[in-house]
């Protein structure tokens, strides 16, 4: 039987329409027990009633240049991750919208080099677990063709002290913790932290131990996800998926979006996100490139494809129609927003798919613009939806709005 999408729709007001290519996040949204909470890009942070999406609250931005990258509940307050000129971490009561804490990273990893968006201090990822806090900010430099990163990885208290902090000279993409381990995948590693993969100890912030695919250049990681005595990574490195065990050794390894000879070209995709559970893993694979350089009109035949695997073994794989800059879970489910496939241009792909993991069985929610930004609570999810205009088409894609939608069965 094929699964039911029912969804309302709430406006966001007006945004400067995404281009072909990607500009980084700019919203977010997360779901509590009775709220719905959405991060725009100019900064605002806006709540909704779950049952009725009336407006419950809103808190203004007052910072200069920033967009809300990420938001999630904590400590009964909601916690608000930015890019922006101070890439600001804060926590908002969740009943009022005030404003309980903030620390703005800016202070320990530099002022921007530039007022553009990729220069901008960036609040890249926020987890938690029933004790902390845990965020992770970077900030870009360049200097002709050298590019450098510097980072830090944050453990705050409910209060918003920092417990412990975690430096590095690399580029932080994403975190995951489970029992007292925190991991830290970076994406880029162009100093002199060598490790795509780092554990940490939620307590003190030792290290435990390391991992790293072991090739050329600053590509590393591009996702992490930890289970018990497990974690499972990504690798930007040689675009292969792989299963650690407890210390970081190799269990097992998959060849996603490896290199491809088509019309003389050799093409590859970067495998970016990854969700494993007792029973399976999925990996998500991004767009295509080529060895010869940023241009080609081939296609890599894996790129925005979603493997699903069981015991080191391929069980389902499937199409995720474009680029996803980030992915929900709940359980054995994913949802995947799909936003640009800047070389097709195709804005019939744009949508929201929803997967499960053992079986790859998939629900869609078609999409006039591309969705950015989503998350997931049992049946229930709630997704960001930005407008788009190709640069080759001219036609205005969608509206920025947030949609809130339950899945059921036939």
């Amino acid at each position: 039987m094929g699964r039911t999408v029912e969804y309302r729709v709430v406006s966001l007001g007006g945004i400067e329409p995404a281009r072909s290519r990607h500009a980084g996040r700019r919203s977010a949204v997360a779901l509590t027990e009775d709220a719905v909470v959405v991060g725009t890009a100019a900064g605002d942070v806006l709540a909704y009633d779950r049952e009725t999406l009336d407006e419950r609250w809103r808190a203004e931005s007052s910072n200069e240049r920033a967009a809300v990258v990420f938001v999630a509940p904590f400590s009964g307050g909601i916690v608000v991750g930015e890019r922006g000129s101070y890439g600001e971490v804060r926590l908002h009561d969740s009943q009022t919208g005030e404003t309980c804490w903030r620390y703005a990273t800016a202070e320990d990893i530099g002022d921007p080099q530039k007022q553009s968006r990729f220069f901008l201090p960036f609040v890249v990822d926020i987890t938690s677990d029933e004790k902390r806090l845990y965020a992770a900010a970077r900030r870009y430099e360049r200097d002709g063709e050298n590019r450098s990163f510097t980072s830090v990885v944050y453990a705050f208290d409910a209060d918003g002290d920092v417990s412990w902090t975690y430096e590095t000279d690399a580029s932080p993409i994403s975190l995951d913790v489970c029992d007292s381990r925190l991991a830290v995948a970076y994406n880029r590693c162009p100093g002199t932290h060598q490790s795509g993969l780092v554990v940490l100890d939620t307590e003190t912030g030792a290290e435990l131990h390391g991992w790293d695919p072991g090739t050329d250049g600053e590509r590393r990681v591009g996702d992490v996800s930890l289970m018990e005595n497990r974690a499972s990574v990504t690798s930007h490195g040689d675009y292969r998926g792989y299963l650690l065990g407890a210390d970081g050794t190799e269990r097992w390894q998959t060849d996603l979006a490896t290199p491809v000879e088509i019309d003389d070209e050799t093409l590859y995709s970067y495998p970016n996100h990854v969700h494993a559970t007792d029973d399976a893993i999925v990996f998500i694979t991004g767009n295509t490139y080529s060895t010869e350089g940023r241009k080609t009109d081939s296609l890599h035949p894996d790129e925005h494809t979603i493997f699903g695997y069981c015991d080191g073994e391929r069980i389902w794989t499937d199409s995720v129609g474009g680029f996803a800059g980030e992915i929900a879970t709940d359980g054995d489910s994913v949802a995947v927003p799909g936003a640009q496939h800047f070389r097709a241009r195709d804005s019939a792909i744009h949508g929201l798919r929803m997967f499960e993991v053992n079986t790859g069985s998939r629900t869609t929610l078609e999409t006039n613009g591309i969705v950015t930004a989503v998350t997931l609570d049992d049946e229930t999810f709630a997704a960001i939806e930005e407008p788009v205009v190709y640069h080759d088409e001219g036609t205005n894609h969608g509206a920025y709005q947030l949609l809130v939608g339950s899945i059921g069965q036939k």
